[in-house]
């Protein structure tokens, strides 16, 4: 997997753990007496307030598609974030096997599948153990790679144009230098690791909230695989905020973070910088950048969050979802009264299949007309024939529905 700036220098040469301390990559979190700590833990309170709030407000089945959606817009702006622009409406077409002709194309949709897939599988529990653990990133690691296509399994030197199988699970066995960072010796990676999943193995309300992002940073300070890290990093962040804060997976700091890729691309890096004096905390690394950092992510967080919340406001969503109702209706790609339907389960969350009739006021074989419209927009969906109906949210729309989520698609 070559990456887009040239970031991943490998040496030829496997080498051995050089006896690097553990103490180089502390502080793990900004400490009680950092002059910042106040004002993040008030960051982290509202973070959670709000969040909760939001979260509590969508009925359960909007709470379920809108989840669905923003899984796919985090794939893509952590893609986007590795230099691959691979759009939500691709993306969902590969969640249904529907791939491009273009090999290229077709493997960054699989790629943006694995993701999805790893994600969902997170969002549903499947992590054993804290996301900061060895093997909860490892086998991260392992289960994206796992879905990817061969040709994206290599490591290419960009100095010698060497390439080197990434090994899905594995941790690096080459040193590497991101930037200006050279990180640990791949010897002493299993050390770091052990570290860091002591260090946020149990944590406070506030501390759990602090640490998604200290964590982030000292997961690609270590760089424990050959390539994947950031994505890694960003899928164990989504599992630390999905465990301290309950999200829902309704909101995603992966676009925050795409939105301002410089400045966060500037702040991890600064966050490299060693302790500059007896003010900048009493680890090796600097604890001011690490404080800057945190504040940074945790703004983006409450900006997403807040974003999150304006979109799907129920009067503007309602609005929305009624215009573009109206529209299909009077071009006839849609029955009649479907969008009383769509405003029924949009304040109820679903809606029982015998009930649609009652709510027409129409035959069952009319009510059936119009569910099967809806299904087949894919603006309803229902887990079988029989179960109720839930509101959807196809990519294809969500520049009618949502707009702002993420770009339109551009022409081919």
């Amino acid at each position: 997997m070559k990456k887009k700036d040239a970031d991943l220098q490998a040496d030829i040469k496997p080498v051995d753990d050089r006896g690097e301390s553990i103490g180089l990559m502390e502080p793990m979190v900004v400490s009680d007496s950092s002059r910042h700590r106040a004002e993040l833990a008030d960051l982290a309170f509202v973070l959670a307030t709000e969040t909760a709030a939001f979260k509590s407000s969508l009925p359960h089945g909007v709470l379920t598609a809108l989840a669905d959606l923003v899984r796919s817009m985090n794939c893509y702006y952590s893609n986007l974030i590795e230099g691959h622009d691979t759009h939500p409406v691709d993306i969902e077409r590969a969640l249904k096997n529907d791939y491009s002709a273009d090999a290229r194309k077709r493997d960054l949709q699989l790629e943006a599948k694995a993701h999805i897939t790893v994600q969902k599988w997170i969002d549903d529990g499947g992590l054993k153990d804290k996301a900061t653990s060895l093997d909860s990133v490892r086998t991260i690691h392992s289960r994206f790679c796992d879905l990817l296509p061969p040709d994206m399994l290599w490591v290419e030197d960009p100095d010698t144009g060497v390439k080197y199988p990434l090994v899905p699970g594995e941790l690096r066995t080459r040193d590497v230098k991101v930037g200006k960072h050279v990180a640990v010796s791949p010897g002493a990676v299993p050390r770091f690791l052990a570290r860091f999943e002591t260090a946020y193995a149990k944590l406070g309300k506030v501390d759990a909230v602090l640490a998604a992002a200290a964590a982030h940073h000292r997961l690609l300070w270590i760089h424990p695989f050959m390539d994947g890290n950031g994505r890694v990093a960003r899928l164990m962040t989504h599992a630390m905020l999905l465990d301290a804060l309950d999200t829902g997976s309704v909101w995603s700091v992966a676009r925050g973070l795409a939105r301002n890729e410089a400045k966060y691309k500037a702040r991890l890096a600064a966050c490299d910088l060693d302790r500059r004096n007896d003010l900048d905390g009493r680890g090796t690394l600097s604890e001011e950048e690490l404080a800057q950092f945190t504040h940074f992510f945790l703004e983006i967080c409450l900006d997403q969050v807040r974003f999150m919340r304006d979109l799907v406001e129920p009067n503007k969503l309602r609005t929305r979802i009624l215009m573009w109702v109206e529209e299909e209706i009077r071009t006839d790609a849609l029955p009649p009264k479907a969008g009383a339907v769509l405003e029924a389960i949009l304040y109820r969350g679903e809606l029982p299949r015998g009930d649609v009739s009652k709510l027409l006021g129409m035959t069952d074989r009319h009510a059936r007309r119009i569910t099967s419209a809806l299904l087949k927009a894919e603006v309803l969906t229902s887990d079988n024939d029989r179960a109720p109906l839930r509101l959807a949210f196809p990519a294809s729309l969500a520049a009618r529905w949502m707009p702002g989520l993420f770009p339109e698609q551009a022409d081919d």
